[in-house]
């Protein structure tokens, strides 16, 4: 399984023969392929960049020194909520250059469908290709929770951090993976073994500075105060006016403060800590419900490019989805096709309508409303791929009376194989392949919609791409429904949407990472 795979020890990264390489995207092996090329090309918005595979941070450290651990607790929301905390700590452990422990297999929130017959315990290894993410980068370790507390929690090497005594797991236990949520008494002792900092992303924004030094741990935290000296610019003046991606870091981080007065360094003191833990902590406000790209500022622009390819091109879902996805977006096509002979690429649009325990109800409109606000974007008779949580399809008459409307439902001949648990991100993968989209606004959901159709307006040079716009929109508020057709500064409430600085010219500096040299 991908939990052994990863478990592997770190001595030996060599890439076997049979190795997955997350850069492609092959569904030969699959029920039903597709088995054509151009057909999975159309879900491959990622890059393969070999230099990037070899990059490291400037704070991990040689083989010889002890190694430096990160462990966390996933977010408690939702899937899209999980998994942007996710993307967050992954990308913080290369950043820190600290070996990332996976929390154990649990029960995630709305992933508990069909208990009876299907898996309903997952890890992250589950989604994303993270056995060869460790394989392929030697900038990042992953292991299991289980190795961690084999390897440091058994011999006697995790402290209590109040009292300094030697602390081992709960009754010895090493293996919590379980069908239920994740275990308090684990939660609370990774907690007490660890330096748990209390990073609040929308208080502070998290730095890491250009090397590994007190002068340039203290050179970031002088920009900041420059900044503060100076008063914190306002958000509005980068409406449709983008810094540049390797502007100096002075101009970078005006922008990326949106608006928040406070920085938390990743300091000396930091560094020098065996463990840290990140809490998803209610009571003392700790939760990084917040995009990557919003809460880690880089002092070198060209550490925060890499760090944006890196998720573009490796936290991607596993292929097993982006392959049900292409034969699901080849059906839609066909049919979009047979209902009109002009129509040759079968062009089809797209929407996600969130009903369901939606906090928002202002986004819980009837469905002629959400007629009323797409009939200027989706001409009549056009085929619509609808994702939704909706399970009552006669709910959207007043759309299938004017569009050609389909969902997941309607191809589930295409999906025998695939546990029902990961009909969402299916869901999203074919909603990110219509021509308009339409979102609802403080979905998550959405907003990764959104952010898979940013990457590939960029890899297929969409119109307006170099400014980072996408032909995406939004049923309501009103005043939100063009905001994808300008460009928009990162700002709070950070999860309502994604923001193109995560996509928009991020290939740059992939040759400068190297400063001219050749990857080591």
């Amino acid at each position: 399984s991908n939990e052994h795979k990863i478990a592997t020890s770190n001595e030996h990264k060599i890439a076997t023969s049979n190795e997955h390489k997350i850069a492609g995207l092959t569904c030969d092996t699959y029920p039903g392929g597709p088995f054509s090329e151009d057909l999975t090309r159309e879900m491959v918005y990622w890059s393969d960049i070999p230099s990037d595979a070899d990059y490291k941070s400037p704070f991990k450290r040689d083989k010889e020194e002890a190694v430096m651990y990160m462990t966390f607790e996933p977010d408690g929301g939702g899937w899209n909520n999980i998994r942007m905390a996710m993307e967050t700590v992954v990308v913080m452990a290369h950043a820190m250059g600290r070996t990332l422990v996976l929390p154990p297999e649990q029960r995630f929130y709305l992933l508990m469908k069909n208990k009876k017959n299907e898996k309903t315990g997952f890890s992250f290894a589950d989604f994303f290709h993270l056995d060869s993410l460790h394989m392929e980068h030697s900038g990042l370790d992953i292991i299991t929770m289980e190795e961690y507390l084999v390897r440091e929690g058994m011999t006697g090497n995790l402290r209590d951090k109040d009292t300094g005594q030697i602390t081992f797991p709960p009754g010895n236990r090493t293996n919590w993976n379980e069908e239920g949520p994740f275990h308090p008494q684990l939660k609370d002792y990774l907690r007490q073994v660890a330096y748990t900092p209390h990073w609040t992303p929308d208080a502070c924004m998290a730095g890491f500075p250009e090397t590994a030094t007190t002068a340039h741990t203290q050179r970031l935290k002088d920009t900041h105060q420059s900044i503060m000296n100076e008063g914190i610019p306002n958000l509005n003046s980068f409406i449709g006016n983008p810094t540049s991606v390797d502007a100096p870091t002075i101009d970078r981080m005006k922008e990326n403060m949106a608006g928040r007065t406070q920085m938390c360094v990743y300091d000396d003191e930091m560094q020098k800590e065996q463990v840290l833990h990140f809490m998803c902590n209610h009571k003392v406000r700790v939760r990084l419900l917040v995009h990557f790209y919003a809460f880690l500022f880089f002092e070198d622009w060209r550490q925060d490019m890499w760090s944006k390819r890196f998720v573009r091109d490796h936290l991607r879902y596993v292929d097993e989805l982006q392959c049900a996805a292409a034969r699901v977006v080849n059906a839609i096509r066909e049919r979009a096709k047979g209902r009109n002979a002009e129509n040759v690429d079968g062009v089809f649009d797209s929407m996600h309508v969130r009903r369901g325990d939606f906090q928002y109800k202002f986004t819980q409109i009837e469905a002629d409303e959400l007629y009323k606000h797409s009939e200027d974007l989706i001409p009549v008779g056009t085929t619509v791929y609808i994702a939704t949580d909706e399970r009552i399809k006669p709910f959207f008459k007043p759309l299938a009376d004017k569009f050609d409307v389909v969902y997941l439902d309607d191809f589930k001949h295409l999906l025998k194989d695939v546990n029902t648990n990961h009909y969402g991100m299916l869901d999203q993968l074919i909603a990110s392949r219509g021509r308009v989209f339409v979102g609802t606004y403080h979905s998550t959901f959405t907003g990764f919609i959104n952010r898979m159709r940013g990457y590939d307006s960029v890899k297929n040079k969409l119109p307006l791409y170099e400014q980072g716009i996408i032909e995406s929109y939004y049923f309501v508020p009103a005043e939100n429904k063009h905001i994808m057709k300008k460009y928009q500064p990162v700002k709070r409430a950070f999860y309502a949407k994604e923001f193109p600085v995560s996509w928009r010219d991020i290939d740059r500096g992939i040759k400068e990472l190297w400063n001219g040299q050749d990857p080591v």
